[in-house]
């Protein structure tokens, strides 16, 4: 309870912050005669590429240590635009097995581990408890990804079928974060199809550190360097 509660108290200064500062900035910009909403146009969409970005890192790292994952996506990926000269956004979403990876990586590594907390507006009932008004919870994704009650071989990355009930866990995850996800599908089948990729010299799948940053997200604590080889398609 005491870590929730200091973890809460945390997240409410970062948001209360980042509030008085947009207010400070809003007010310089009336002075000034500058439009004061672009600091929060400015910061959501790079809210969006930072979420983005880390879950694109995560699924190359994820695939680079399990070998047979990379490659049967890359396979589907050839598969599917072997006759094309381009695909954009509508192509992809014809990736069944790419969107499992994407899935699979944002369960065990979700954008933001912790959500927002949220505050009960009425008093309510959920399965015979009685949720005051004013009850505040705070989401705790990253656990949830990974509880071994839920998920068979929780800590391995398995892409999976994702039929049964469970697969709600990850639909609220990525309703979360709805942009960012939009903006990993195409980028990541480019660079399956685009290139081949492998490890540097000496250096093993599993040598791939999985250490996350501490804070509001959770990327990637090292860099991801990669040997990138432009792909040739064979001519038909």
């Amino acid at each position: 309870k005491n870590i929730v509660e200091d973890a809460h108290h945390k997240v409410d200064a970062v948001v209360e912050d980042v509030i008085n500062e947009h207010k400070k900035n809003i007010a310089i910009g009336k002075t000034n005669g500058a439009l004061g909403g672009e600091d929060l146009i400015d910061d959501m969409f790079a809210a969006v590429t930072e979420t983005s970005l880390s879950t694109l890192v995560w699924a190359m790292v994820r695939m680079m240590k399990n070998p047979s994952v990379f490659a049967k996506a890359q396979a589907a990926v050839r598969e599917a635009f072997k006759d094309k000269e381009t695909f954009d956004e509508n192509d992809v979403e014809e990736l069944k097995y790419l969107k499992l990876v994407i899935k699979e990586t944002l369960r065990l590594h979700p954008p933001v581990p912790l959500l927002v907390p949220r505050e009960c507006r009425e008093e309510t009932d959920i399965n015979g408890y009685t949720i005051p008004v004013k009850t505040k919870v705070m989401v705790n994704v990253w656990a949830l990804g990974k509880d071994p009650k839920y998920w068979d071989d929780a800590e391995s990355f398995k892409p999976r079928d994702l039929s049964s009930a469970l697969s709600a866990l990850l639909v609220t995850i990525l309703s979360i974060f709805p942009l960012a996800v939009a903006n990993v599908y195409l980028p990541l089948a480019q660079l399956l199809y685009n290139f081949d990729w492998k490890l540097p010299n000496g250096m093993e799948p599993k040598d791939l550190n999985l250490t996350e940053l501490v804070g509001v997200t959770a990327a990637r604590k090292d860099d991801l360097i990669l040997v990138a080889t432009p792909y040739q398609p064979p001519r038909q």
